[in-house]
């Protein structure tokens, strides 16, 4: 399998996790394949019953060498899809991994501004919603309130200085992905999120905002519940008393 493009640039492959996600997943995975950097992508999807997996597999017959996927058996939560995506991300090599939404909400021209800014500092790089004041369109005020309090009730709690602790649009450096335990990482749900950036700032990796906008998903259904905030209030308290060890390379 190719890992390395051309002008041996840095290797780069997007993992996204999917669930039902039939209306968007072919123009994302066009979209990201149209930019400069030859990105790769990985799709981990959950079982769709939609036929999410079968447009990927048949575009993967267009993009052998580009397009991956591991199918798994049911909903299984994003915390481990990303954990599976990472694990398989170092196991291939990749220089870059990143982790972004297929619904445009997350939009891929602002990789390459995630991959400058991780290039730089060496460890993590978050697309923000709030560095720069609130950057969030077609979201309820609620949504918008809860996801907002809920990153300033991290920051407090963590004592991290990031705007958008919540944030699921990522750029990890190789070095920062090989040194967490990815076996250690407790919290699966909304959670993980949070508990990936704390875990690289405590391992001494510097974490760098790139503020983007995010737009609320246009197709499709959003797979957010109430539930997950729990899971997160608890899960952060615990985190605070954590201690945190790099793996053994």
């Amino acid at each position: 399998m190719m890992k390395k493009t051309d002008n041996d640039m840095d290797s780069k492959v997007v993992i996204i996790p999917t669930y039902n996600e039939k209306e968007n997943i072919e123009a994302i995975i066009r979209k990201v394949f149209s930019l400069e950097g030859g990105y790769h992508i990985l799709v981990i999807d959950d079982g769709s019953p939609d036929g999410t997996a079968s447009i990927v597999k048949k575009l993967r017959e267009e993009f052998p060498n580009r397009l991956f996927i591991i199918e798994r058996n049911g909903k299984q939560g994003l915390g481990t899809a990303y954990l599976t995506g990472f694990k398989w991300s170092l196991d291939h090599d990749y220089d870059y991994t990143f982790e972004m939404d297929a619904d445009f909400s997350h939009n891929p021209d602002d990789l390459p501004r995630l991959y400058e800014a991780c290039r730089d500092c060496g460890g993590v790089a978050i697309g923000s919603r709030y560095c720069d004041g609130i950057s969030v369109v077609n979201w309820p005020l609620g949504r918008i309130l809860m996801s907002y309090f809920a990153s300033k009730y991290v920051r407090r709690v963590l004592s991290m200085k990031v705007h958008d602790c919540t944030a699921g649009f990522k750029c990890y450096s190789r070095e920062a992905l090989s040194t967490i335990d990815l076996d250690d990482v407790r919290m699966k749900g909304y959670g993980f999120q949070i508990e990936m950036k704390y875990t690289a700032w405590k391992l001494g990796f510097k974490i760098v905002e790139v503020p983007i906008i995010f737009v609320n998903r246009k197709l499709g259904t959003s797979k957010m519940s109430s539930g997950i905030f729990g899971e997160a209030f608890w899960g952060v308290i615990k985190l605070r008393f954590r201690k945190f060890h790099r793996k053994a390379q």
